[in-house]
């Protein structure tokens, strides 16, 4: 178990996970390193927002946010929304990524991450019934209104029991 882990693990006793996750993201150097900040999650986890102010710490040669600070901001958040969506008995790793820069970012960016339950349901059973699964999710990262889209990143994410899992990886283990 990772430090993140256990300090969810710990933290989840005194405080709901939702809190627990913005907070947790806010305050940890890997994140905040994007300069991006979560500025809210719904109780069901099913919602998280973000906000990437542009600033001094985030601005490139050509004066808008880097791209570096574009792909930071959305990169953990829809693996980490599903690990505590699903809970322990799965394992989650992201697997690719893809982004696509659509024009330069000169102003404050915000990105809403969303599963429904219809979508965590599916994945469970795809797992139950093939052990593991992948799924893709596309965010956009866009002005304060929504209209403007100035980055879209594909994330793709790898899902499977994690009885299945643990074998799988010891039969590959074994082969070695």
């Amino acid at each position: 178990m990772s430090f993140y882990q256990n300090l969810a693990k710990t933290g989840s006793k005194y405080m709901a996970k939702s809190t627990l996750l913005k907070y947790g993201f806010n305050l940890s150097p890997m994140y905040r390193r994007s300069t991006a900040r979560i500025t809210s999650v719904t109780d069901d986890l099913l919602e998280i927002k973000i906000k990437l102010p542009i600033s001094w710490k985030n601005r490139n040669y050509m004066n808008s946010i880097f791209g570096g600070s574009m792909f930071a901001a959305v990169d953990p958040i829809p693996m980490v929304q599903l690990v505590n969506l699903l809970g322990d008995d799965y394992i989650v790793w992201d697997k690719a990524a893809a982004i696509q820069f659509k024009r330069p970012a000169r102003e404050d960016l915000y990105a809403s991450f969303t599963y429904t339950m219809d979508e965590v349901d599916d994945i469970i059973a795809r797992v139950k019934s093939q052990d593991e699964t992948e799924i893709t999710k596309i965010v956009h990262l866009t002005d304060g209104s929504g209209n403007k889209i100035y980055c879209t990143v594909q994330k793709t994410i790898y899902i499977a029991d994690k009885i299945y899992f643990k074998n799988k990886r010891q039969a590959k283990q074994q082969e070695l």
